[in-house]
């Protein structure tokens, strides 16, 4: 988890997060007036190092994680709180409330932030693309999924037309599933083989609409996903973490579609639509 926060902290250092010291922990959560060493609005996700302090206005929320246990501390304004090698303290306003949780680190690269998604945070404006209506394969198209069941989509000329489906282990002629769908979507009923690459391929109209590849995550990484899943009701420090785990494993599409959401559930943190991209 500590690279991942590396790699993020393009995004960080673009709204002037700080970069001195060694990291001991990361922001997971902030809304309000919160405060870096001075510096207004630092990035979610920025690492923070021993010393450092933060200072939040009136009914400002923050939440920090320390990376070599996973423990987290819920910060409220006014206050201003210090960071500690394990832990922090309130220099002035309430202590903060700390909880246990299993995102501890990892020396893995999990997440890579381009430096144009860190422009766009810092602009505080995300372009919107250009619509794009021809006829493609939407998921999965890269890298890994975190089932064996997915739900594959596309998108048609003639929505209404059908298409049919065929999914096959990459090297091999017998597909694994083959079927028709009435929608532009399906989801497998069948169960994929871990750890395997597939090839699919969607044809509407005697046309076809395209070729796929994608590759399913080993039975160890998949069982881990499952037990880490935030339910409905996760802290939202739980599904940001949730996010990166999926990035860890490979399961980028879907860790970008988690980004989404949390995008717009949280409009006050742009860099959430950011690293969606």
């Amino acid at each position: 988890m500590k690279t991942i926060l590396r790699t993020l902290l393009v995004a960080s250092l673009a709204l002037g997060g700080s970069a001195w010291g060694a990291s001991v922990a990361f922001l997971t959560n902030l809304k309000g007036e919160v405060a870096l060493d001075g510096n207004p609005r630092p990035v979610l996700l920025a690492e923070l190092s021993k010393g450092q302090k933060l200072t939040l206005g009136k009914g400002a929320q923050a939440s920090v994680m320390f990376i070599s246990s996973g423990r987290e501390y819920a910060l409220q304004g006014p206050g201003e709180f210090t960071v500690k090698d394990t832990e922090l303290t309130a220099l002035a306003g309430a202590a903060p409330a700390a909880r246990d949780t299993p995102w501890r680190a990892s020396d893995k690269v999990i997440v890579q932030v381009s430096q144009t998604s860190a422009a766009s945070v810092r602009m505080r404006s995300i372009a919107v693309p250009k619509a794009d209506t021809e006829p493609k394969l939407l998921y999965p198209t890269q890298g890994a999924v975190a089932t064996l069941q997915p739900a594959f989509r596309w998108r048609a000329a003639d929505e209404k037309a059908g298409a049919e489906f065929v999914v096959t282990p990459s090297g091999q002629e017998k597909p694994a599933h083959h079927a028709k769908s009435a929608k532009s979507a399906y989801r497998l009923p069948v169960r994929l083989q871990p750890d395997t690459e597939y090839v699919w391929t969607v044809t509407a109209a005697g046309n076809e609409i395209g070729t796929g590849r994608f590759r399913t995550l080993p039975r160890e990484s998949l069982a881990q996903i499952e037990k880490r899943r935030p339910g409905d009701k996760a802290e939202f420090s739980d599904r940001v973490m949730f996010a990166l785990m999926l990035h860890e494993m490979g399961a980028v599409q879907e860790a970008r579609e988690s980004w989404a959401r949390l995008a717009e559930e949280r409009g006050d943190l742009p860099e959430l639509a950011a690293f969606a991209k």
